[in-house]
């Protein structure tokens, strides 16, 4: 029904006069049939809600690209190499900046959240996945905020069938992946580039090494190790370190409140 022409252009006429409208989502209706045309959650309708109301927009007319979570690297069909990213930081910028306006691309690796609802959403599964994904991208966007959780090696062959148990070691070759960060500060142009620097030690010097051999503007460091600024919680405590030498702590705060405070650098960088 959703798609009904006569449907689509009374949408499009009351859409030329000033209303709003918000996407259904796609599955199984009522109907028996899969498509576009399901009531969405309340969770997206107050996402969408919120994003109208917000007081900003001063992302109005920017396209930002956004990665999260983690990427598996497979060892079998059953193993895979991976980390304990759950996404949250990542989701928290895309929605942080979808509620100020911009467009937002999300390329995501294994998580259990809900996307933001009106971010365009492309879901990964490998560092390479995500590498291609972004790096045939980027070039329509003005900022790029690298969050993911990327694994820097994968196998260097992938079984086909499940390794069976043997003996009391096993030994897995890897390679290197592609730096998608780095690849991207090669090519970055004017763009603004942010990444992340999840530390366990050395937080300061591990971070501006990152930021200045991959030539980004901003880097967002944290320590996982401290209480509240891990992965899997709802809270960060982070350090902006920029291009320019200068540097700011921020406090334990949500990750929804470093998400803003982060597209507030990133306007500051933008207009420097």
């Amino acid at each position: 029904m959703y798609e009904n022409p006569i449907v689509q252009g009374n949408i499009n006429r009351l859409a030329s006069l000033g209303y709003l409208f918000m996407e259904p989502d796609t599955g199984l209706m009522a109907c028996g049939t899969n498509g576009k045309g399901r009531f969405p959650s309340p969770e997206a309708i107050v996402d969408y809600v919120k994003g109208i109301l917000s007081k900003k927009s001063d992302y109005e007319g920017l396209r930002i690209l956004v990665t999260a979570g983690p990427t598996r690297e497979p060892i079998d069909p059953v193993r895979y190499i991976s980390n304990h990213s759950s996404g949250k930081m990542g989701y928290a910028v895309a929605k942080a900046a979808l509620e100020r306006g911009a467009f937002v691309k999300l390329v995501t690796g294994p998580v259990n959240i809900t996307p933001p609802s009106g971010a365009e959403v492309v879901c990964v599964t490998s560092a390479i996945d995500m590498y291609n994904e972004v790096m045939k991208s980027y070039e329509s966007f003005d900022v790029l905020v690298m969050v993911a959780a990327v694994a820097d090696y994968r196998c260097a062959s992938v079984s086909e069938s499940k390794i069976k148990k043997s003996g009391d070691r096993f030994t897995v070759e890897l390679v290197k992946n592609p730096d998608i960060a780095a690849e991207l500060g090669k090519v970055k142009g004017d763009r603004v580039l942010v990444g992340f620097s999840a530390e366990t030690d050395n937080l300061l010097e591990n971070a501006a090494l990152k930021l200045a051999s991959k030539n980004m503007d901003m880097i967002v460091a944290n320590d996982v190790t401290v209480e509240g600024a891990g992965f899997g919680v709802d809270t960060n405590i982070v350090k902006f370190i920029k291009r320019d030498g200068s540097s700011i702590d921020l406090p334990i705060m949500s990750k929804e409140d470093v998400a803003h405070r982060i597209l507030d650098e990133v306007l500051s960088i933008g207009k420097g």
